[in-house]
Parts: structure tokens; C-alpha cells; sequence
């Protein structure tokens, strides 16, 4: 192969079932063509290994079939002029291609090339929406086939406002952009907000390196003191822990933090923060002076209260309860805090019981606000999530294969659980509003950025 992404795959999955390969130049590369490099094995129980591992299934399941995709995407497709095509000859591989796409909910058309080999274009209908959408389901390895750098993003999505309904009430809106990149959702330009991806942009894996590895910016607040004070910078709210946890255990070795808020106090900037972390309570005295000079929220990541469930899906976490009452202590200090019910695992926290639990106790510490997010697994998370259910709840793996075909449950879960919580809410009285920032508010400080100006930013 030209692209070494494809090959690193599989190599990487045939090393876990025991075979291990060899990486050598095929082709070497010449004035028209770029060099091929290939993998190999001649062991004999090798190579009996992978035909077995090969073989069409007679019941294929969602994961397969989402992997065959990736597969021969990586091998024989393309994406060019925002359409996917895959390219083959034999009839067998085009009817798999063409019944995952269907078993995965995408349309595809058979394009015959009228060529005396019998080559054919399995094409997904769609444009830019339905290709993303098949890249981020299925996962396919080689960067270059992945990109749509340049492309202009179009949608038939009816986007625009029909109504503005009053809810009298406030409700905290974040914007999560993020150093993992957008993503795109119906055609709309969203971000993400994932920890365990971040991982591998930095050479790790989103596995054990994610639970085991951390990466400290011991200069953080020097940093963004120095960001605070660029002309450039106009005082925008800034949102913390929407990609990895601000107060995790490392935050008590290293007291980033507090230098962090001290800056943001100087220069008047309003700021949020996501987090599960208890330790936050240590820098409530410095929250509770910036909230006298700017517009400062919180929320607290609690997805259930059961005991067994939290042991099982959030091992090294603070207890849910002992998040609680941080909620609790954060709003009885003037700190807005609500409750991020997230995630919410089907047939694991989903039941009326537990959902009601863990509402009536946000609401009881003086939420502000209490969200439900249902589970979703992007690339990268579904590979470590699995494994971990198969482990703790067996039972549960073949519904999650068919809810989960794509990234997220089908959006008539995810209605059901907002209506759910929603009614919870209104029968439990209501979440207490947060308070309208003072309008003394000034958006900047000048601070000290006349010493800050012309400094070069370091990246450790």
C-alpha cells in the first residue's frame, strides 16, 4: 500500500490474535509511481490463522460489518468530489459491500464500468452529510481518504427558527471547540468534546495509554495569562474541562488551577467548568472572587447514583454523592452549578428509579440546570467500551450492537430520555435558576499586558 496507515491496522489486530508480520518494500517508487509497502507472514499455522480470521461469516454482525467497510474502503475506495465510492470486481465483495452499507442504514447505488474485468463502483447516494457520516460510522484508517479539508459544507436541513417559545427560566449554552477537531451533524458544523481520541494526536492509543498516560502543561496559566493579555483576544467566555478534566487526581500534584483562575480574576474573563472532580471545592474561595468581577458557571458530570454501576463504569472517580455535595457547596457559595447527567448507559442507568435519584438529588443541592446526554461511542471509544461491557454486562452486548450502529442511538432514544428527565424536573419542582450576572461586568482588564506583549508562546 502507498498509505502505511491501512497496513499499521492490520498488523496491529493480526498481532492480537497471535500473528505477527513482517514489514518490507514491495515496490520501490519511480518517476510515476509512489512506493508500496506490504506486510507478510509465511508461518503455516500463520497463515491458516488468517484465512480463518477472513472468512465471510454466515451471520454477519454490526461490528463486522462496519470493519469490512473500513477495510475495503482503506483498500479500494475513494472519496473524491465528495462522493464514496468503492471499487471492485468480484461479486461477492460488491453484494457485501453493498448489504453492510444497507445493515449500516446507508444507500448505495452498483455503477457498472462496462470494463472486460466486470469492475463496478458501489457508490453511497449522498453527498458531504451522508460521507461524513460513513466515515465517522465505519472508521477507516488512512488519513488521506478522510479528509474534506476545502470542501464546502451544504445541507437540505430545514434550519431555520419557526418559533421562540419563552421558558422563563436561564439555562447555561457552552461553547465546547476543542483541540479534537468539528464534526459535522445533519450538515451543521459542531464540536467535539471527546477525552480519549485527544490521545492518539499525540502518538498514544485511547486505551490503556489514555488510563495510564497524562500529559501536563506545567505552564498552563503562564500561557494563557499571556493569551488573556494579545490584543487579539476580546474576553470570549472560556469553557474548561470539555475535553479532559480540569480537577482530575494530577490537579492535586500539580495546583495548575489556581493559577489559571488567578488569571482569568485580573483580567475579568468569564469562564465555566465541567468537571467530576471534588477537588474543585479547594480553589472555592478564588471562584468565589471571580465571581465578583465576571460572569463564572459550573457543573458537576453525574450520570447515576447506584452504587454498583458507578463501581463498575467510573472505577478512580469521586463518589457521585461526594459530587453531589460539591454541587451543593459550589451554589450555597453564590457559584452556579448544575448537573451534566452524563453519560446515561441503556438497560445500565436508564431505569425511571435511578434517573429520578440522581434529579431529585441535583435539584435538592440547588442545581441550576440538569441535562441528560445519552451514551454515544465515536471511534475510539467504542473499541475500549466493548470489551468493558462485554466483561461486566454480557447480557447487554447485542442490544448495544443494534442501538449502536451508528456513533449515536437513534434519536428517538435520545428524545425519550430528554422528555423522561424533563418530567422528572417538573415533578420534583424545578431546578433554581442562575443568577443574572451583575451588569458592573467589565468584558476586559488591561492587566499587565503592556510586560506580556512580544513574548514568544512556549508549547511546554
Amino acid at each position: 500500500m502507498v498509505d502505511e496507515e491501512g497496513l499499521d491496522r492490520t498488523a496491529t489486530y493480526l498481532s492480537l490474535v497471535g500473528v505477527e508480520t513482517r514489514r518490507f518494500l514491495f515496490q520501490v517508487a519511480t518517476t510515476t509511481r509512489k512506493a508500496l509497502s506490504a506486510i507478510a507472514t509465511g508461518r503455516r499455522d500463520d497463515v491458516q490463522r488468517i484465512r480463518e480470521l477472513i472468512r465471510w461469516p454466515t451471520s454477519p454482525s454490526i461490528s463486522w460489518r462496519k470493519g469490512f467497510l473500513a477495510g475495503i474502503f482503506d483498500a479500494e475506495g475513494s472519496g473524491s468530489r465528495e462522493v464514496i465510492r468503492i471499487t471492485n470486481t468480484d461479486d461477492v465483495i460488491v453484494g457485501q459491500v453493498v448489504e453492510s452499507l444497507k445493515a449500516l442504514e446507508f444507500s448505495a447505488v452498483v455503477e457498472d464500468l462496462h470494463r472486460d474485468n466486470g469492475c463496478r463502483n458501489v457508490r453511497l447516494v449522498g453527498v458531504f452529510r451522508e460521507r461524513l457520516a460513513f466515515l465517522h460510522t465505519v472508521d477507516p484508517a488512512i488519513t488521506r481518504k478522510r479528509t474534506f479539508d476545502g470542501l464546502a459544507i451544504k445541507s437540505d436541513a430545514p434550519l431555520r427558527v419557526t418559533a421562540i417559545e419563552s421558558l422563563d427560566l436561564d439555562l447555561p449554552m457552552f461553547d465546547i471547540t476543542t483541540g479534537t477537531g468539528d464534526f459535522i451533524a445533519d450538515g451543521v458544523v459542531s464540536h467535539n468534546c471527546f477525552a480519549r481520541p485527544t490521545h492518539t494526536f499525540l502518538d498514544m492509543n485511547a486505551g490503556s495509554d489514555f488510563e495510564k498516560k497524562i500529559v501536563v502543561k506545567v505552564n498552563a496559566p503562564e500561557v494563557l495569562r499571556r493569551q488573556l493579555a494579545a490584543k487579539r483576544w476580546k474576553g470570549e467566555g472560556i469553557a474548561m474541562g470539555t475535553n479532559t478534566d480540569p480537577y482530575q487526581r494530577a490537579e492535586g500534584r500539580y495546583r495548575l488551577m489556581p493559577g489559571i483562575i488567578r488569571a482569568l480574576i485580573d483580567y475579568r474573563n468569564p469562564f465555566s467548568i465541567l468537571t467530576k472532580g471534588t477537588l474543585i471545592l479547594r480553589d472555592l474561595e478564588l471562584l468565589v472572587e471571580a465571581a465578583r468581577v465576571a460572569d463564572v458557571s459550573t457543573a458537576f458530570s453525574i450520570g447515576t447514583l447506584d452504587e454498583d454501576a458507578w463501581r463498575k463504569s467510573e472505577p478512580g472517580t469521586p463518589h457521585p454523592r461526594a459530587r453531589i455535595d460539591a454541587v451543593r457547596a459550589l451554589n450555597e457559595a453564590g457559584i452556579p452549578c448544575g448537573v451534566l447527567m452524563a453519560p446515561i448507559l441503556p438497560g445500565i442507568t436508564d431505569d425511571p428509579r435511578q434517573l429520578r435519584e440522581v434529579v431529585a438529588a441535583a435539584i435538592d443541592a440547588g442545581a441550576t440546570h440538569v441535562s441528560p446526554i445519552l451514551l454515544h461511542l465515536r471511534p475510539g471509544v467504542r473499541e475500549e467500551f466493548l470489551p468493558w461491557l462485554a466483561d461486566a454486562y454480557p447480557d447487554l452486548v447485542e442490544r448495544y450492537e443494534e442501538l449502536y450502529r451508528k456513533p449515536y442511538a437513534p434519536a428517538g432514544e435520545r428524545d425519550a430520555l430528554g422528555r423522561r428527565v424533563s418530567g422528572l424536573i417538573r415533578s420534583l419542582g424545578g431546578v433554581r435558576p442562575a443568577p443574572a450576572p451583575p451588569g458592573r461586568f467589565s468584558h476586559r482588564s488591561n492587566g499587565d499586558r503592556k510586560t506580556a506583549q512580544g513574548e514568544q508562546l512556549t508549547l511546554v
